[in-house]
């Protein structure tokens, strides 16, 4: 009896073991496939990690020589020759479809009728606009004088950066000498680098086909000839600088290469015009000789101009503005004293004057002038 008892006890012995050996080999053997599972996602992992890194090196790659072409790029436009001035042309002059401000002159001159699409020659410049002021540099060889770099010295340092990222200075090459124009070029290039880079300083050349044939004046002699065409080049030079500066700025503001700014000169226009009370002023003097440091609203520019070009033969540009305004604000009969007094908030004369005329030398050659703004 003990011993069939015994005989139970272990066949129930040996079923227990052998049940549990199976259940032990199934989760070994499940075990063993999650591992391989496990093995083979890592793997996968590790392929797509490594196929990852090969396509970020790729990129890597393209992004350096992306970026090396545009630092190559950058070097190519920043360095520029003084040996060979290239003009670039603008994107206006070739869009065909974009209005353009100088077909205006064609009106006046026939000579250009035959000409295709009128514009500056760009030799320096990043095209700004939207910005609050344009200032307007006219320039021309003086001979071994010179003082342009004086004047933009005096302009430009005499702003503040925020003043300098809301205006756009432009010299305008109003001059067929291309010795000129390139040591113009020259030491801009040097002197001016930050202005050139952020925009705020250009540099255009007026073509010579612009100018009308100015060789048949009514003078007896050879220097009265030669003074009455350069009035009349004078007066077509600062005509076609404000054409250009039109579309840039809210305010234009005619300035000559032989002057020197007062300090904070631009924060002193900027708050005198904020607090102007009327807003129909015709233009503002902030200098009492000639053309320079007159202020006008780039909106009225066009009307100065036209006026401009229909008397260019007949006096220098800065009566022309005189006879304008008289012709503009006056009634029919009323004396200039008159009119004048009652348009004093029309024409506006800032004081003390903030730019001082500095040059000796004329733009007229063998001329010499000394003329100062007592004002300043």
């Amino acid at each position: 009896m003990r011993t069939r008892h015994g005989n139970l006890l272990i066949a129930l012995v040996a079923v227990v073991l052998f049940s549990f050996s199976c259940f032990c080999i199934s989760r070994m053997t499940q075990t063993s496939n999650q591992l391989i599972n496990c093995r083979n996602r890592i793997l996968e992992f590790k392929e797509g990690i490594l196929h990852l890194k090969n396509r970020t090196e790729r990129n890597r790659q393209e992004l350096i020589k992306a970026l090396n072409k545009i630092k190559y790029e950058i070097t190519q436009g920043e360095n520029i020759s003084v040996n060979s001035v290239k003009k670039k042309v603008n994107a206006l002059d070739r869009n065909e479809t974009t209005p353009n401000a100088f077909e205006v002159l064609k009106f006046f001159f026939p000579h250009l009728r035959k000409v295709g699409r009128i514009y500056p020659d760009v030799i320096i410049g990043k095209e700004k606009t939207g910005v609050s002021f344009a200032l307007g540099i006219s320039t021309v060889d003086r001979g071994n004088r010179s003082y342009l770099k004086q004047t933009l010295t005096s302009v430009v340092s005499r702003m503040t950066l925020s003043e300098e990222k809301d205006s756009v200075v432009i010299v305008s090459v109003s001059d067929s000498n291309e010795d000129y124009l390139k040591s113009v070029v020259d030491m801009i290039t040097k002197k001016f680098k930050r202005q050139l880079k952020s925009g705020s300083l250009e540099v255009i050349s007026i073509p010579a086909y612009f100018y009308p044939n100015m060789l048949h004046t009514k003078q007896s002699t050879e220097d009265s000839q030669q003074l009455e065409s350069w009035r009349i080049k004078q007066v077509l030079d600062f005509c076609f600088l404000m054409l250009y500066a039109q579309p840039k700025a809210m305010y234009y503001l005619q300035l000559e290469d032989g002057i020197i700014a007062k300090k904070m000169y631009l924060t002193k226009i900027t708050d005198f015009v904020h607090k102007i009370t009327s807003k129909n002023w015709f233009y503002i003097e902030f200098s009492i000789l000639g053309f320079i440091g007159k202020l006008f609203k780039s909106e009225d520019l066009t009307d100065f101009i036209r006026f401009f070009l229909m008397f260019y033969k007949d006096k220098p540009i800065d009566l022309l503005l005189g006879d304008l305004f008289q012709v503009k604000m006056c009634k029919p009969g009323e004396t200039l004293e008159k009119c004048t007094e009652r348009n004093k908030q029309i024409r506006i004369r800032y004081k003390p004057s903030l730019f001082q005329h500095v040059g000796i030398q004329s733009s007229f050659p063998g001329r010499e002038q000394y003329f100062k703004d007592i004002y300043y």
